[in-house]
């Protein structure tokens, strides 16, 4: 596996960790897929987040660190979701 491949299957997994995580906190549901795509989306939410409001979490753990960062975009995707859907 190629090093490209490798960070694209980390991301995948921390996306999908992300989702999951953020399903259990604010509820819903969407299957794998549905845990894949909010927590994809809410990496890049995330990150740009923290990076706006320079939010530094002072975890040693990258892996961590970046399920943290994605999981909280995960759930700032979801209940904007939610707040544009009206429900």
């Amino acid at each position: 596996m190629s090093i490209n491949a490798r960070a694209l299957v980390i991301f995948l997994a921390i996306g999908l960790v992300a989702g999951w995580l953020a399903g259990l906190i604010v509820g819903g549901s969407g299957g794998l897929f549905g845990s894949l795509l909010k927590g994809v989306i809410g990496a890049f939410v995330g990150g740009y987040l923290f990076a706006a409001l320079n939010i530094n979490l002072g975890i040693k753990n990258t892996i961590v660190t970046q399920i943290i960062t994605a999981t909280v975009g995960a759930i700032v995707v979801v209940l904007a979701a939610r707040l544009i859907a009206g429900a």
